[in-house]
């Protein structure tokens, strides 16, 4: 009616978009959800699943509960211990873990250097420092407490 016979016979003219031009948006708004969203959560839940993988005896831990404690007892069924107060220990689903607060060392491994060792294992004697007429710089309150000059 308000549509002139000549524009409305020119329609068959104009193609419409094919398959693959209508679907090229979809596709690319696909691929930046992948690289924004998808990928990312996924890194991180992998991070998660092994941070509750490597829980030991001996962590401060933090449940999805929002339970503080530290872990007493890993078992193989996927369940650990946690004391909570003073002898008061749960079981908690290794699922259920949200943070690892503290992680400790293992059994196995010793700090770099002794325990004694206040230079961090690089193996340098007190006495040459003295020698070498050199001052020991910062740590003014660590020397202080430990009873150094």
């Amino acid at each position: 009616m308000f549509v002139s016979p000549a524009f409305a016979q020119s329609a068959d003219a104009a193609a419409a978009p094919g398959l693959i031009e209508s679907l090229v948006p979809f596709l690319l708004i696909f691929v930046v959800f992948y690289f924004l969203l998808i990928r990312p959560q996924q890194k991180k839940a992998k991070e998660h699943r092994s941070m509750q993988e490597s829980v030991r005896r001996g962590d401060k831990i933090i449940t999805n509960g929002g339970i503080f404690g530290d872990v007493v007892r890993v078992r193989d069924d996927g369940v650990v211990e946690v004391e909570i107060a003073e002898g008061v220990k749960v079981r908690v689903d290794r699922g259920m873990i949200s943070t690892v607060l503290a992680k400790t060392e293992p059994a196995g491994k010793t700090p770099k250097g002794d325990a004694n060792d206040n230079d961090g294992g690089k193996g340098a004697d007190k006495s040459d420092k003295k020698e070498s007429g050199k001052k020991e710089s910062g740590g003014g309150l660590k020397n202080l407490l430990s009873g150094k000059k």
